[in-house]
């Protein structure tokens, strides 16, 4: 499946998260554009860089902010200025109450709340739930990766994860879940942050007016690889992201070649159909993500690697050290061909 992603812009990644030994991966994007990622991990992540209406209503207030917040520092460091150039032989007593009264409480209590009306006013549009009939994408905090299920109004759900695609100008409402701990579920650029908290489901609306390929994170902490616990959100035009839901419904291509039907015998000879899915297959796990279409998403690891047999194999043999506290067990005790293989097989579940 091809991504129509038309913007990129360079993302910063803390230097521990890097594989010193990755090189600039290339990306095949459509209608020809090439892109190449560093790392494979180039994704927009900026609150002032919108792509969403709830992203640019949240943008407008912060600007606000610092210019109500800019008025009230010029004003404190005005009244500080007089105070100091003032000599006490030229003291008013009824100018200088003025003055301090003026720029220290005056100036402040109007701009400030005129701040607080302002952002009162623009809190119901932030938090107001998606139009009815909109798609519904549902997405459970895990520990420490993201399931997320699409709930399309006709059809089956479909479950995968670690990778949200949004059609842009329509209206998204997330059903957000946790059964661990609290998560918080944030995409910069298109909208606002949400707790997700045990117990309850807290919901978000987005609406994304930008195709791009955004990075999403969790904000709060959650436990040992919170940190590594991202996600790709790809926004895409509606006829794109309608072929991607209805090939995402679809169970796994048989594998095509004997590397990687030995692959899917040591898949399901090593037991890793008792945690994952793949539909098509007898692996029908569900405690780890689904790999039904693995291959096709841009990485693993909760978007902590990018998607390749290099980084396949890493994660199969050693999850431990590529994401400290993960509950996958690690697979160091089978053979190279054999590690290989798998990733084969895995990077070939398009």
């Amino acid at each position: 499946m091809t991504h129509h992603l038309r913007e990129l812009c360079r993302g910063i990644e803390p230097p521990s998260q890097r594989d010193s030994g990755a090189k600039r991966a290339e990306v095949a994007l459509p209608g020809s554009a090439v892109a190449l990622l560093p790392d494979g991990h180039s994704r927009i992540q900026s609150a002032l860089n919108p792509a969403g209406v709830e992203a640019a209503g949240i943008e407008n207030l912060f600007w606000w902010m610092v210019a109500g917040t800019t008025v009230v520092w010029l004003g404190v460091m005005a009244l500080t200025w007089h105070s100091v150039r003032t000599h006490p032989e030229s003291f008013n007593r009824r100018r200088e109450a003025f003055i301090i009264v003026g720029c220290g409480a005056i100036l402040p209590t109007v701009v400030l709340s005129i701040l607080l009306v302002f952002g009162l006013s623009a809190l119901p549009g932030l938090v107001a739930p998606a139009p009815s009939g909109s798609l519904k994408v549902v997405v459970s905090g895990e520990m420490w990766w993201w399931r997320v299920r699409y709930e399309p109004a006709e059809g089956q759900p479909i479950i995968l994860a670690n990778e949200i695609h949004l059609p842009v100008g329509e209206p998204v409402q997330f059903l957000l879940e946790s059964d661990n701990v609290i998560h918080s579920f944030w995409i910069p650029s298109l909208a606002g942050k949400m707790d997700l908290i045990p117990g309850r489901t807290t919901r978000l609306a987005v609406t994304p007016t930008k195709t791009g390929l955004f990075r999403g994170v969790c904000a709060e902490y959650c436990g040992t690889s919170h940190a590594l616990m991202k996600f790709d959100v790809v926004v895409e035009e509606k006829e794109e992201f309608n072929r991607w839901l209805a090939h995402q419904a679809t169970p796994a291509a048989p594998p095509d070649n004997p590397l990687a039907q030995r692959g899917e015998k040591q898949f399901l000879a090593n037991g890793c159909g008792a945690c994952h899915t793949v539909r098509g297959t007898n692996a029908a796990g569900v405690v780890g993500p689904d790999l039904t279409h693995l291959g096709s998403r841009l990485s693993i690891a909760a978007a902590s690697w990018p998607n390749d047999s290099a980084h396949l194999r890493r994660w199969i043999a050693d999850s431990d050290k590529i994401k400290p506290g993960a509950y996958m067990p690690k697979f160091d005790m089978l053979r190279s061909d054999d590690v290989n293989a798998m990733a084969v097989y895995l990077k070939g579940l398009k």
